[in-house]
């Protein structure tokens, strides 16, 4: 029969191996804590030397860190003997779970942090995204607000933009204003071309390289349809926009041109003398 002594050797050896555990577990701890913190210092600052916007870093930062601190407790559970699998199946299912119900908002997440780190626009371009256009005021984590060119604030989900065409009207240093201007037939179209470029050359705003275009973009029943495209600089479209409608209306007003109507041939009475027969067009 074991006596009280034997006893108690086999306990001191028991508390001796599972302090021995204890302290090997707590170094283990302290020294992975550090080696975790210290990478994600170098990730971190990795990140800033790719200008990185802030609020991605806080995130991706955190995110990976969670991650390595459960897969640390793992480990020292399993240092202990203890049976990790069922433990880390059941992490994986809770993942999973997790996951099909944040389906949506995480596809966001992800949306928006390549929208960050790409940088198709920044706050303040002039955008088509997700069928909205306007003014972007702010690029979230999971959604997009943008001001439309009504002045309504208007949220778009960001995997609904990252997933769409994005039109970016604010990239380039210029665009081009696009309008027609209707002539009457009996208009000589060489001089109402050379009418628009001179006065539209003199809109303010309106670059001279490129020059403006005015061409004849098509016909229809009232005439020739001319193609009045100035260029400008983004934030004076509207303005060039607006000043070149005027300035059609009055260099045709100022030029005489008649007004444009639509030209029909007719004969004079059908075969049974009841009404006129219209014909097809006569475009000159």
């Amino acid at each position: 029969m074991m006596n009280f002594k034997e006893i108690g050797q086999v306990a001191l050896a028991l508390l001796t191996q599972f302090g021995l555990k204890i302290i090997g577990a707590i170094l283990l701890w302290i020294i992975a804590q550090r080696l975790i913190d210290f990478g994600l210092k170098l990730l971190r600052r990795g990140f800033r030397s790719q200008n990185v916007e802030p609020t991605i870093i806080n995130y991706l930062v955190n995110i990976i860190a969670v991650t390595l601190r459960i897969v640390l407790v793992v480990a020292i559970l399993g240092f202990f003997g203890i049976e990790t699998t069922s433990f880390a199946a059941l992490l994986a299912a809770v993942g999973i779970a997790i996951g099909a119900a944040w389906g949506g908002l995480l596809a966001n997440f992800a949306a928006g942090a390549f929208l960050i780190i790409f940088r198709p626009f920044k706050v303040g371009d002039l955008i088509t995204a997700g069928g909205v256009t306007g003014t972007v005021t702010e690029i979230g984590l999971f959604t997009t607000t943008i001001n439309t060119l009504d002045n309504v604030m208007t949220i778009v989900a960001n995997n609904k933009i990252f997933s769409d065409n994005i039109q970016n009207f604010s990239a380039n240093p210029y665009r081009r204003v696009d309008l027609l201007a209707q002539l009457h037939h009996n208009v000589d179209h060489n001089d109402a071309i050379a009418r628009l470029k001179t006065r539209i050359s003199q809109i303010p705003n309106v670059l001279d390289e490129p020059a403006p275009d005015v061409e004849i973009m098509t016909f229809n029943l009232a005439g020739p349809v001319l193609a009045v495209r100035p260029y400008c600089n983004n934030e004076n479209y509207w303005q060039v926009y607006f000043d070149t409608n005027k300035a059609i209306r009055e260099t045709f007003g100022e030029a005489g041109y008649p007004v444009p109507e639509q030209r029909y041939a007719f004969n004079a009475l059908a075969g049974d003398g009841t009404k006129p027969v219209i014909h097809s067009p006569n475009i000159v």
